[in-house]
């Protein structure tokens, strides 16, 4: 093992506690927002959470592209263990929701700055495989995060967990002061970077936009399908409180295994297709599920699914790297970034009102068979562009 591969392997693992961090901080703050406005204080946190990704991934981009990355990975660190810190002290609605923002912020530039970090960690291994490591250290913070988070508010309490958030943080910050690494991108004279040219970045040239786009809507059914799973489980199949957890641990397994295990054996010519190929599986294992009342038949559909789902974020993940060039890829991922989380926002009121008109069965169907329909269509304009 090279020096570089060790590192990688020791900040993938810091990214993996941070997003253990980040799961025990957002089931804290839904717990404290729920208790204080029930039904809407949740939805509002989440908005609060995502909208600086959304908002702000151009300005996020340029200042990643502009500074020293791994200083700024650090100092975004110590600055979200202070915003954690404070936000277990405070007790007022407004001001949770206020430093939810500033957390939010705090987030956009870390995992941005992660993201432009990583060719640079890689050592001897390919691109597509130092990011499913990546990838993989973050489904296992999808795994066993919530039940941390809790099992700390459950019993020390909201202001417990979200101290432990803040060293979470600290600990990223600890790992990234030791690595070798910097990144400095000299900026070429002329006119300067502007907010909109991340998006310009990934829509740049046809089968990077085709993929995007494709990869965009899927992503707003598939985050509109969330609501359901819960109620599906619990309601439908009468899994109770255990069998949701079991549902959620079994979707992160997918994932994990199927980012440490397919994206180094996909050709380079072939990430493309494959990356919405994992996004057709994963819809469709929320598709098919309902067909049968079987709870063991959701759990086997949800393994399926969350493999789709690992393959579709390492593929996506790895496409920016090789597509565009590494004195944009703070701009480039900011943008990835601010796609996702807007279709996230848009999904957020969407898959509510699904659940209610429809059931969960339906929203289901409809948003799974929806999500897989997209990425086939995409894969198929990608044939399509190949042939051209």
């Amino acid at each position: 093992m090279t020096v570089r591969d060790r590192d990688l392997r020791i900040v993938a693992a810091a990214i993996g506690v941070s997003a253990i961090g980040d799961f025990v901080a957002m089931i804290s703050l839904a717990l404290r927002a729920n208790e204080m406005w029930k039904g809407v204080g949740v939805a509002v946190l989440l908005i609060c959470l995502w909208s600086p990704l959304a908002a702000l991934a151009g300005h996020v981009g340029i200042l990643v592209d502009r500074l020293e990355t791994r200083s700024l990975a650090i100092w975004a660190a110590v600055f979200q263990a202070v915003i954690a810190a404070a936000l277990a002290f405070v007790h007022s609605l407004a001001a949770i929701f206020a430093l939810t923002i500033v957390l939010g912020i705090g987030i956009a530039v870390s995992a941005a700055a992660e993201f432009a970090l990583v060719p640079l960690l890689a050592g001897s291994r390919q691109i597509a495989r130092a990011n499913g490591i990546v990838e993989s250290m973050r489904g296992i913070g999808f795994v066993v995060g919530p039940a941390i988070g809790g099992l700390l508010a459950a019993g020390a309490g909201t202001r417990y967990a979200l101290l432990a958030d803040a060293v979470t943080f600290l600990v990223i910050a600890g790992v990234l002061a030791t690595l070798p690494v910097r990144r400095r991108v000299e900026q070429p004279a002329g006119t300067p970077p502007r907010a909109r040219d991340g998006i310009k970045l990934l829509f740049s040239e046809r089968s990077l936009a085709v993929t995007m786009g494709a990869g965009a809507v899927t992503l707003v059914f598939m985050s509109a399908s969330i609501p359901a799973d819960v109620v599906y489980a619990k309601n439908v199949l009468g899994a109770g409180d255990a069998g949701v957890g079991f549902v959620l641990t079994a979707w992160a397994v997918g994932m994990v295994v199927a980012a440490n295990v397919i994206p180094q054996r996909i050709p380079l010519a072939a990430v493309a297709t494959v990356t919405l190929l994992g996004a057709a599986v994963q819809g469709a294992g929320k598709f098919i599920a309902p067909f049968w009342l079987l709870y063991p038949f959701m759990l086997a559909c949800w393994v399926v699914g969350g493999a789709g789902h690992g393959v579709k974020n390492t593929g996506f993940r790895t496409l920016i790297h090789e597509r565009v060039h590494a004195s944009h890829h703070g701009r480039a991922f900011a943008a990835y970034n601010g796609l996702r989380n807007t279709a996230e926002l848009v999904a957020l009121a969407g898959g509510g009102i699904l659940v209610a008109t429809l059931g969960a069965r339906g929203t289901l169907w409809i948003a799974g068979g929806a999500s897989a329909l997209a990425a086939l269509v995409g894969v198929a304009l990608l044939s399509r562009t190949r042939r051209v």
